[in-house]
């Protein structure tokens, strides 16, 4: 379509239509904004263009920075060598297991296999937290622990693929220390930004930290690295501040999950080519079941070591197990910079959505802990759905504001 309001409207029609089918299936939105674009990308020939590329690069460093700001501080220093250790663990195994599986067995070169390894080393935060918050997990520690390692899981992922794939020279070295000085002032820096100018109509709190977010993308592009990555950073450093300020991190995800997020979630899935999905679909299924024994052998034995008796050690594995959208994130960037084709990349991403959904089925089908300590889900929800982040997080905030 050369009309760019025609172009807009179907975009955005499609992001309303995955929404309603969302919300009736009781699915995450990014998975189901996902296969509306497999099936818009293959039925109906839909394509990008320069500024829908542009929207949809934004809408993945704000969701990154909403994930990474999402994490409770205090939750995260209580567990920390818990997470830290369920967490690295979590990220390492599936990491160097899918590569070595995808490089020796299946036969990629090492950069396809290091972007095969990461797009399945990573947790679904947004899926966790919304099974958490379903369950009342979430204000048990029990469920603050997976949380937390949930974080340290996916901040290995978005460093190794800026470290796997950056360009060691001045401008990663300027990035590095221009990113380091930023994250060091920038909890000062924004509390005085919403003292002296927050809560007005023309929200310069939140163009702030927008600034922040594209300045430290745009040094990182020019290192050749990922603008996820200081994005995710971004979010842990001012973490504290959102959780005082809970009114700014319900408008700026309102904003992201509204405008933002679905030119992502949609042009990732318009890359899948349903071809290639028929003819990979072993391939599939090995990759899934490679991320959950992986998982499985790297964040187990760890769960038992650190005193979580076996159900809760079980549960904690598959919730660990899932993926979505790090996983996407690390595939589309692979395509998108000629170091998988289409076909690798159908392979990897329908992977990382069957990790959404399998893990977290069989995980609240017959592993959710029932102990004095963890609050039983309510009656008419004994097996929680795996998703509707977007409502969740916000009724949560909600009632906290009030």
């Amino acid at each position: 379509m050369a009309n760019i309001w025609a172009t807009a409207a179907l975009w955005i029609g499609l992001a309303f239509l995955a929404s309603i089918i969302s919300i009736r299936l009781g699915l995450s939105v990014a998975l189901v904004e996902i296969l509306v674009g497999v099936v818009a990308g293959n039925a109906l020939g839909l394509q990008t263009d320069t500024w829908i590329n542009a929207l949809a690069s934004f809408g993945a460093v704000v969701l990154t920075f909403l994930a990474g700001a999402e994490i409770e501080p205090e939750a995260l220093r209580r567990h920390l060598k818990a997470s830290l250790a369920i967490g690295f663990a979590g990220f390492l195994a599936p990491f160097l297991g899918a590569a070595a599986f995808t490089r020796f067995v299946v036969g990629w070169s090492w950069p396809q296999a290091w972007i095969g390894g990461l797009a399945l080393s990573t947790t679904s935060v947004a899926v966790v937290y919304a099974v958490m918050v379903e369950t009342g997990l979430n204000e048990t520690d029990i469920g603050k622990l997976i949380l937390a390692a949930c974080f340290v899981n996916d901040l290995g992922t978005v460093l190794a693929l800026g470290l796997l794939f950056a360009n060691y020279d001045l401008h990663l070295m300027v990035f590095v220390v221009v990113t380091a000085v930023t994250l060091f002032l920038l909890g000062r820096v924004t509390r005085f930004v919403i003292a002296a100018w927050g809560n007005r109509v023309s929200e310069p709190e939140v163009k702030f930290l927008f600034l922040v977010l594209f300045f430290l993308g745009w040094l990182a592009t020019i290192a050749k690295s990922e603008a996820v990555l200081p994005a995710y950073l971004v979010g842990l450093a001012i973490a504290e501040i959102f959780t005082h300020h809970r009114p700014l991190m319900l408008r700026l995800r309102t904003l992201a999950f509204a405008l933002l997020t679905p030119w992502y979630f949609l042009k990732a899935g318009l890359y899948v080519s349903l071809p290639a999905l028929v003819s990979s679909i072993g391939l599939i299924i090995a990759l899934l079941l490679v991320k959950m024994v992986t998982k499985l052998l790297g964040v187990g034995p760890l769960t038992l070591v650190f005193g979580l008796e076996r159900r809760t050690s079980a549960y904690t594995t598959l919730l660990m197990s899932t993926g979505l959208t790090f996983g996407t994130i690390s595939a589309l960037f692979g395509l998108n910079n000629g170091i998988i084709d289409r076909t690798q990349y159908t392979a990897l991403v329908t992977a990382v959505i069957a990790s959404a959904l399998v893990p977290t089925w069989i995980a609240q089908t017959w592993f959710l802990p029932r102990t004095e300590e963890t609050p039983r889900a309510p009656a008419d929800s004994a097996v929680p759905r795996p998703g509707v982040e977007t409502e969740l997080v916000a009724e949560r905030a909600t009632r906290e504001d009030g």
